[in-house]
């Protein structure tokens, strides 16, 4: 080889030597620059947090989220066979490595590159500290959280020892069923304390943690048993128990020794719904597991109201329901500050479930006639394509704009020219598509959009329909966002997002506040002609069985249609003697005073089971006997008209 090829291959290789320095030189710079953001290694934080308590209005505890789901334990109450058998599945040479495992993170990458599945390079401390001070969610796993990550397994391996560190892991774990640390699950699913498992009930505690809701042993009683039977090969794998010991542990049933699920809850029945909204925005806001922060979570809800209207869906002293599967769902809110007050998704829901279904904050029903004030009628004085509550609009013969389809009302029949205030009050339909043809669907929906409610796609059968074109979820409407809707109304236009937590207080006494900002939706003038146009529903149009004699209110109700088909079907599933009434998949009602607005639900599960006859008047019943009970705890106000608005004889005129 001559010297000029010697010389090239020489610095070849210092090229290589010096970028594999400077890679390396990068990589520790940028771990030094990530961890110096660390959090602070605060012992607090490594140990369980007490539980989470939630506060209703008056600062009155409603409910203790940990009663009797965690229980600490002491290291020398943890049976060395359970150490063995966690550290074999999540991190077999922990007592060997100072926090973090290069040969493990090495090992990882090996069998990823060369597995479909994936193998984690976090030691048990790593964990720890993950459950400790950061999100567990799959997202945030960023370079620089596993970079902090480390440092502090690092410093925490320093300060403490193993057998202090394996302690917190064992006490911090969530293990499925609402049970935080190894002790609970042990006692809540086997009813022992962890030195009286046997070594199958260990090794499946040991596995639960990675995945707890998919090796539930109730659940999910095949995934469990495979998640154990592995701990068990790692156990035999890294000579922690014999092979006979495994093959008995293997083949013990995964119910061995289980006991029933509990059918007990810690959150009253009639507070359910309303405390899973609660966790919900908490999380949603905060990032915060409630189960784990240890916080003090204050709500603006009315404990009394929550349970009268409780009372009203569940007993048979304010209305009488037809039978145990008709259903009512309902929101509350405070119309001078948005909040939340009472809340209720369903009659007779199941009471050995927590936290099941809300049909209060669902869009997946159709609300109707009670859709024509926010799509139609508010944005059309809004933008003035009306400028008086008596101006004249034709319900005559109309099709849908661009379509050869026809729009009818429920009595098929034609009213001729008619004041605007008029079609709202007989609900008419015809007028009501006219009315957003004349405001336009792009307006009507941005319209709409300040007031909480968005559709993927608007179509002109939103005028008198949430329907939300087969979407789900944010799309179309529910008691909670009709609730809040009409709340603007009685705002003088301002609308704030519906909210169901006002203030919390972290574990280390950090206190923040969480109502939501009000903005204005619609002008003072469009708030009070539409409210002045709603009053009139109560004793001129379709809610009369919703009068509340000397109370200051205004709604509007709202039906739900059957196609042909549909009503054919329907037809074959009604109950008993038919009176030749209407038959509607839902029928709704949203109400409001000064102080409240309302909005109620009521239907079948079975949209196809019809609400009909007396039915069609429950939700007004239901409305009637809350804002009875609201009324008498406040004082009787009216609306005050707003500058802008003129009245001429019995018509309001906007001049603004």
């Amino acid at each position: 080889m001559n010297l000029r090829v010697i010389r090239v291959v020489k610095w070849c290789l210092i090229s290589v030597f010096m970028l594999i320095i400077i890679g390396f030189a990068a990589g520790v710079g940028l771990f030094v620059y990530y961890a110096k953001d660390a959090p602070k290694l605060e012992e607090s934080k490594l140990q369980s947090k007490p539980s989470s308590v939630i506060y209703d209005k008056d600062g009155q505890v409603l409910v203790d989220l940990g009663i009797e789901k965690r229980e600490l334990a002491d290291t020398k109450d943890i049976p060395l066979e359970l150490v063995d058998a966690v550290t074999s599945i999540e991190d077999h040479r922990f007592f060997q490595h100072r926090g973090v495992d290069p040969i493990r993170i090495i090992s990882s990458v090996i069998h990823n590159t060369q597995n479909d599945s994936m193998q984690g390079g976090s030691t048990l401390t790593q964990q720890l500290i993950k459950l400790s001070f950061f999100s567990t969610k799959a997202k945030d796993a960023t370079i620089k959280r596993k970079a902090q990550e480390a440092w502090m397994a690092v410093n925490l391996e320093r300060q403490n020892t193993k057998e202090e560190i394996i302690t917190y892991y064992i006490n911090k774990t969530y293990l499925g069923n609402g049970y935080y640390g190894m002790l609970t699950a042990a006692k809540s699913y086997f009813g022992k304390d962890l030195k009286s498992l046997d070594l199958a009930q260990i090794a499946l505690l040991a596995g639960m943690p990675q995945a707890p809701n998919s090796y539930d042993p109730y659940a999910h009683p095949e995934a469990a048993k495979e998640r154990r039977d592995m701990v068990l090969r790692a156990m035999y794998r890294y000579k922690k128990i014999s092979k006979k010991q495994m093959d008995q542990a293997i083949a013990e049933p995964i119910t061995e020794g289980l006991q029933a699920p509990s059918t007990s809850k810690s959150i009253p029945s009639y507070l359910d719904n309303y405390i899973k909204q609660v966790i919900l925005e908490v999380e949603d806001k905060t990032g915060l597991d409630v189960n784990k922060a240890g916080l003090k979570i204050y709500t603006p809800l009315d404990n009394a109201a929550q349970q009268r209207l409780w009372d009203i869906f569940n007993t048979d002293q304010y209305v009488n329901f037809p039978d145990d599967l008709f259903q009512v769902a309902s929101t509350i809110v405070d119309v001078n500050s948005g909040a939340v007050i009472a809340q209720l998704g369903g009659r007779k829901q199941p009471t050995d479930v927590t936290f099941g279904l809300n049909q209060a904050v669902e869009t997946n029903r159709d609300w109707g006639s009670t859709m024509k004030p926010p799509t139609d009628y508010a944005p059309a004085f809004e933008y003035g394509v009306y400028k008086s509550t008596g101006d004249i609009i034709g319900d005559t013969w109309y099709l849908y704009p661009g379509t050869n389809i026809p729009v009818y009302d429920w009595d098929k029949q034609y009213q001729g020219n008619i004041t605007v205030r008029k079609a709202v009050w007989g609900s008419r339909n015809i007028p009501a598509v006219k009315t957003l043809a004349s405001v336009g669907l792009d307006k009507s929906q941005a319209f709409l959009e300040t007031l909480g409610i968005k559709y993927p796609n608007m179509q002109y059968s939103n005028a008198i329909s949430s329907n939300n074109n087969g979407e789900g979820g944010k799309f179309g409407a529910s008691s909670e966002k009709m609730a809040a809707a009409y709340a603007a109304f009685s705002a003088g236009g301002i609308y704030t997002t519906p909210y169901y937590v006002t203030k919390i207080v972290d574990a280390e006494g950090k206190e923040t506040t969480m109502k939501p900002e009000r903005k204005r939706a619609m002008k003072a003038s469009t708030a009070y002609v539409m409210t002045d146009i709603l009053k009139g529903v109560i004793t001129n149009g379709t809610m009369t069985n919703g009068v509340i004699p000397g109370l200051n209110q205004a709604g509007k109700t709202g039906t739900s249609n059957y196609d042909d088909t549909q009503y054919d079907q329907a037809m074959e599933n009604i109950d008993g003697p038919y009176d030749g009434s209407s038959l509607a998949p839902d029928e709704n009602f949203v109400g409001y005073t000064p102080h409240y607005s309302m909005a109620v639900w009521s239907g079948y599960d079975n949209r196809m089971t019809p609400v009909w006859g007396s039915k069609l008047y429950l939700a007004l019943d239901v409305y009637r006997e809350m804002m009875t009970y609201l009324a008498s705890t406040t004082d009787n106000t009216d609306w005050t008209m707003p500058e802008g608005v003129q009245k001429n004889g019995n018509e309001l005129t906007i001049t603004n």
